[in-house]
């Protein structure tokens, strides 16, 4: 069983080429992020990587604190504001917002990742600084929303965007926050999830090269030179890793991403490391 391990650290004590920087938080996934750092360092462009395992907190990252344009994976973060304010009784999802209810604005802001309906549940919030502050209020370090959908199209230069960014690491700790019940009810969480689940674009990123049937919610981004995706991929026994993959520059991300996705997908389905994290577990 641990030899596998070994293995994988072997393997990566080969590599010889430039490879961007890394941060494992076990011994054991150093042989995971060096493959991903070589995965991406042969191709044009640059990459952030980020995964976080909901069962047990193993956490694996590239790039994982550099800041990187958030294109339409903001959205999640409005979503999870405005549900918050449902779980305070503040609003609620049968609310009208622009003659139609909140969660139908919010459906199609999450499945189709439609920019009107994003704007406009933006605004019932009350603009990005709310979504900010809420954010900021969770002690979510990483991530800034400043602009409105709109303004983010109007404007350029998202390559060295320092606005409506987030690190890959700052993501799937929101992912974490979305699971764990501290940020919203049972009840709301499952609800977005359902719509990640169902999410329509970007079906050439994390969903691609994934075994058919794999359940995966995500939320993609796409700007001129960006292509993101941000999600939970569910693995063989029913548990869940948080992703975050964002991309600029180059070009083929989105098989870039797909690659990504395959590689945290085999390695945290192993059947043979989830059986020593169940009996590390159980000591």
């Amino acid at each position: 069983m641990l030899s596998r391990l070994f293995l994988l650290t072997g393997m990566a004590a080969t590599l010889l080429s430039p490879i961007p920087a890394a941060a494992a938080t076990s011994p054991h996934l150093i042989g995971l992020e060096r493959q991903l750092s070589a995965l991406v360092s042969g191709r044009p462009g640059e990459y952030g990587i980020a995964a976080l395992d909901l069962r047990d907190g193993s956490s694996v990252a590239v790039n994982g604190n550099v800041s990187f344009a958030m294109a339409s994976t903001v959205k999640l973060a409005i979503a999870a504001a405005y549900l918050a304010d449902v779980d305070r009784g503040r609003r609620s999802l049968s609310d009208t917002v622009a003659g139609r209810s909140a969660a139908k604005a919010m459906e199609l802001m999450i499945v189709r990742s439609d920019n009107q309906a994003a704007d406009q549940l933006l605004a019932a919030l009350g603009g990005p600084a709310v979504v900010q502050q809420w954010l900021r209020s969770h002690d979510m370090a990483g991530i800034r929303v400043d602009r409105t959908i709109a303004q983010l199209l109007r404007d350029r230069g998202h390559l060295a965007d320092v606005k409506d960014v987030a690190t890959p690491n700052a993501m799937v700790a929101l992912l974490g926050r979305l699971v764990d019940a501290t940020v919203l009810t049972p009840k709301s969480s499952t609800f977005l999830f359902d719509l990640m689940r169902r999410c329509a674009t970007g079906t050439h990123r994390i969903r691609a090269l994934l075994p058919t049937g794999t359940t995966v919610e995500d939320k993609t981004g796409t700007l001129d030179g960006v292509t993101n995706d941000v999600g939970f991929v569910t693995m063989p026994d029913g548990h869940r890793v948080a992703v975050a993959i964002f991309a600029r520059g180059g070009r083929d991300r989105q098989s870039g991403i797909a690659s990504i996705a395959r590689r945290l997908y085999d390695y945290f389905a192993d059947s043979e490391r989830n059986a020593l994290a169940m009996f590390m577990q159980l000591r």
